[in-house]
């Protein structure tokens, strides 16, 4: 016998049978456990946008589609009644709003050697990376609904002491920069179409970037200056008025072009405005700032198809000599807008309105 043969043997000598791993039935539900929290831990911090809008969930069987059903407002009635004399009354107008829900995920492959050899436990990195990436996605599909909507200001261009209001998208530049006056314009318009703040404020997600110009106005209060501090909300940082501030990187950035008139081939400076090219182009970014009341929108996904950690181990589906293991995630998820009303969108450039990218 070879003294390779013989030490094999020796050490299944020292073998226990009854060794776990995590593919064995006595871990397996403790790891499921474990890794799903992993993902959802690491998922959440990106659910900015959806911490502010009204869950619907559709039950088990019942479709794809959700539908929500909303009266109008009636009209004051300022017509003195008729002693004795029945008035004609109101009809009450029903609106109906829809979504389809659908699935969303993504997973890695990883080899048996990559598992063997890497320092760090690979599995749980996978799924740090992947709950990162859920949370980001899902986010990112409630942050373009509500983006979408139809009330919108635009931050006025401020030159010394020249004030332009802006109409457009495409008139924005490095010089309209997001100020309290706006932010209060903004609470104004929900105040005046009777849109009931959430918990006590209208609530803003806000991008860092939008958030710079913003925070060194004397009127922004830190969240820890509060008069009365409460529960705070997840990426919260300060309040104006009324409206409380919620920063995230994920706050929608989009970019426009206009032609130039002096050509700028060198790479803008930090806060130095548009960038250019030969061509005489600039680009100017422009961040979406959402000023919300309640009920303004709604999340909806499927009853026992919400965020789900799937984990294939080594020797699943076609994998014949055990090489490759896969962690994933699966996700139904839609979102509507409820009460246009509800909602006011900020457009803004600023600072970083010369070098930061649409998102």
């Amino acid at each position: 016998m070879s003294e390779a043969r013989k030490w094999m043997l020796e050490l299944q000598r020292f073998a226990n049978p009854n060794t776990n791993t995590t593919g064995s039935e006595g871990l397996s539900n403790e790891n499921k456990t474990y890794y799903h929290d992993t993902l959802i831990d690491n998922a959440e911090p990106y659910l900015v946008h959806d911490q502010f809008g009204t869950e619907i969930n559709i039950p088990e069987h019942g479709g794809k589609t959700v539908e929500v059903r909303y009266f109008d407002v009636l009209d004051k009635n300022t017509t003195a009644l008729t002693e004795g004399v029945t008035p004609d009354g109101n009809n009450l107008t029903m609106g109906v709003k829809t979504a389809t829900i659908s699935q969303y995920g993504d997973y890695v492959t990883m080899s048996d050697v990559l598992n063997m050899t890497a320092i760090d436990p690979i599995l749980v990195q996978a799924t740090k990376a992947m709950g990162s990436q859920a949370g980001r996605s899902l986010d990112t599909i409630t942050r373009d609904v509500i983006t979408a909507g139809t009330n919108v200001l635009y931050a006025p261009e401020v030159d010394g002491d020249t004030i332009t209001e802006i109409t457009e998208r495409d008139d924005l530049n490095d010089k309209c920069i997001l100020t309290p006056d706006v932010i209060m314009r903004a609470q104004a318009m929900l105040e005046a179409n009777l849109a009931e703040p959430i918990n006590g404020s209208y609530v803003a997600i806000i991008h860092p970037y939008a958030a710079y110009d913003l925070m060194r106005s004397p009127e922004f209060i830190e969240w820890h200056k509060y008069a009365q501090p409460g529960e705070l909300y997840r990426g919260e940082i300060g309040m104006i008025g009324n409206v409380r501030f919620v920063k995230s990187t994920e706050a929608k950035i989009v970019t426009v072009t206009s032609a130039g008139s002096e050509v700028n081939a060198d790479p803008p400076a930090e806060g130095g405005g548009d960038s250019g090219d030969d061509s005489g182009v600039t680009t100017t970014a422009v961040f979406l700032t959402m000023v919300l009341g309640k009920d303004a929108y709604a999340t909806t996904y499927a009853t026992g198809l919400g965020l789900e950690h799937i984990v294939k181990p080594l020797g699943s589906g076609d994998d014949p000599l055990n090489q490759r293991c896969t962690a994933g995630w699966k996700a139904t998820k839609t979102a509507i807008r409820l009460k246009e009303q509800n909602m006011v969108r900020i457009e803004s450039a600023g600072h970083f309105s010369g070098t930061a990218q649409a998102n």
